[in-house]
């Protein structure tokens, strides 16, 4: 299966708008200590998962938090756009370089297929990767992540940021996702043009 295919075979700028806003997400259980926060992904994390975990993150990150662990043990899949969602917040939380930010995003317990994701990708150096217990910290509250109800135009926005992020990261990413980024470029030009 290539990085920008669904489990059905088909990348997310292929399935139809019906398909679109029903397609099953993972399961995100969060919690926040004072500066740190949890979340537990369970399922598959695909572009269906990606706006509402980028909601969540802006929020956090908004309010000050600075440590973000992802326990992974229960994720049996990432598609590229989860990827690049992911891979994007990596690298807003170094900054221009290294642990600039002050924040830090550390994966827990990523499975195999997982990790070898994102070491084809070439993005696995910009993560810290721990197998083990998740450090949970004595006095932390459950969030309960609103889900966002994304419109087309903001999926297609969102798979098409990750894509390119993944680009960017790695020039060997360019021949994986040049076609798609086109097509979903094209198409958010056609949906905005539609509004008008």
């Amino acid at each position: 299966m290539r990085g920008n295919e669904t489990t059905a075979g088909k990348t997310e700028a292929e399935i139809p708008q019906s398909r679109l806003m029903s397609a099953p997400s993972a399961k995100m259980f969060v919690s926040v200590g004072e500066q740190s926060v949890f979340v537990k992904i369970i399922g598959e994390a695909t572009f269906a998962t990606s706006i509402d975990f980028k909601t969540l993150l802006d929020e956090l990150l908004q309010k000050g938090y600075t440590y973000f662990a992802l326990e992974l043990a229960g994720c049996r899949l990432m598609d590229s756009t989860f990827l690049g969602v992911l891979v994007g917040y990596a690298l807003k939380m170094r900054g221009p370089q290294a642990d600039q930010t002050g924040c830090a995003l550390e994966l827990f317990n990523p499975g195999p297929r997982i990790t070898e994701l994102l070491d084809c990708l070439g993005v696995l150096h910009l993560f810290k990767i721990t197998q083990g217990e998740l450090p949970l910290p004595e006095e932390t509250e459950a969030h309960d992540p609103a889900p966002s109800n994304p419109t087309r135009e903001e999926v297609k926005r969102t798979c098409l940021e990750a894509h390119q992020t993944l680009m960017a990261v790695n020039p060997d990413n360019v021949s994986r996702f040049k076609e798609v980024t086109q097509f979903l470029a094209e198409d958010l030009r056609k949906l905005k043009a539609g509004k008008s």
